[in-house]
């Protein structure tokens, strides 16, 4: 049995649920000489609530599941350790369910505050990822919460399909897109916009955490280590089958770019646009501006800037 695809029909239903809870995308022009042989636009998930566009899926997931009355008493529990847990607390108090979250005890006391903000119940416990994966999991098995990470990776998935579905409605002779990918979960949603649409699909990954670009090599999911100065947010070592599915069945392309290009393509944002992302966000951008995707002359093509959960310090003006 092959991996479990969002479709374009899964897209458009995430859409009717979240509408009016998410908001809407907003889509920028980017400076005419960034990348002077393309149009270029900057879709600017980054405004999401969160911060991210996780919590598109997270809404997504959060309310199919109310609507079916299939949410346990317990809610829901995440141990991710990134931007999903802050999307799942956020759609969990968005819709009055409980939300508990396993952190290891490295995670930063500024995202311990954060979540608890936003309504959840926080454990630190662990002294690794591992090792808080499996508080997480015990406490689901001894609750009946549902593991919103693993639970229904379609809901997530379509939920950030949606991007495109606004990107597209908002610049409808957009020829390419080009997304950030880490576990694939955003790719593989707007994998099934894009396919319906036609319009191309590049996915963009660090050098030192190519998890899609690796496994399309290897025709096969498989590990991959993890040394990027992006890893925070796409340090995923291994990518979906879906995502990888969707890459293989489509005229999806998968570039690598270095951490420089990377450092060199947020600085660009800020500079040029006074936008300041996570290093994740910037992967797509800097995948053009050094040529790991080229486009071809006039190309109009849309850049999904999709979190910024980060330090801004490093991006002042001396």
């Amino acid at each position: 049995m092959g991996p479990c695809l969002p479709a374009i029909d899964d897209v458009a239903a995430a859409a009717d649920r979240i509408k009016g809870i998410l908001r809407p995308l907003t889509v920028i022009d980017a400076d005419a000489d960034l990348v002077p042989d393309a149009e270029i636009v900057l879709a600017l998930e980054f405004l999401q609530h969160t911060g991210s566009f996780k919590a598109r899926g997270a809404a997504n997931l959060v309310v199919a599941l109310v609507q079916a009355r299939r949410m346990p008493a317990a809610g829901i529990v995440s141990a991710t350790g990134g931007n999903a847990d802050i999307g799942f607390a956020w759609a969990a108090q968005r819709l009055g369910i409980p939300a508990t979250v396993f952190l290891d005890r490295s995670t930063p006391s500024a995202r311990v505050e954060r979540l608890r903000s936003l309504g959840a119940e926080v454990h630190v416990a662990g002294a690794t990822k591992a090792d808080t994966l499996q508080v997480a999991r015990r406490f689901q098995e001894q609750t009946g919460a549902i593991d919103a990470y693993t639970h229904d990776d379609t809901l997530t998935c379509a939920g950030a399909g949606t991007i495109l579905l606004e990107l597209a409605a908002a610049r409808p002779m957009l020829d390419t897109v080009v997304c950030a990918v880490g576990a694939g979960g955003m790719f593989s949603g707007i994998a099934a916009v894009a396919d319906t649409l036609g319009i191309r699909l590049v996915g963009a990954e660090p050098e030192g955490s190519q998890a899609l670009h690796a496994a399309l090599a290897a025709d096969a999911v498989l590990e991959v280590d993890i040394d990027s100065i992006a890893a925070e947010s796409l340090g995923a070592p291994r990518v979906s089958p879906a995502a990888l599915a969707w890459a293989k069945t489509t005229d999806a392309r998968s570039v690598v770019v270095d951490d420089g290009a990377i450092v060199h393509a947020r600085l660009q944002l800020w500079q040029r646009h006074r936008i300041a992302v996570e290093y994740g966000s910037a992967v797509g951008l800097a995948a053009v501006l050094t040529g790991a995707y080229r486009p071809r002359p006039a190309e109009r093509i849309g850049i999904v800037l999709c979190g910024a959960n980060t330090d801004p310090a490093d991006l002042i003006d001396n």
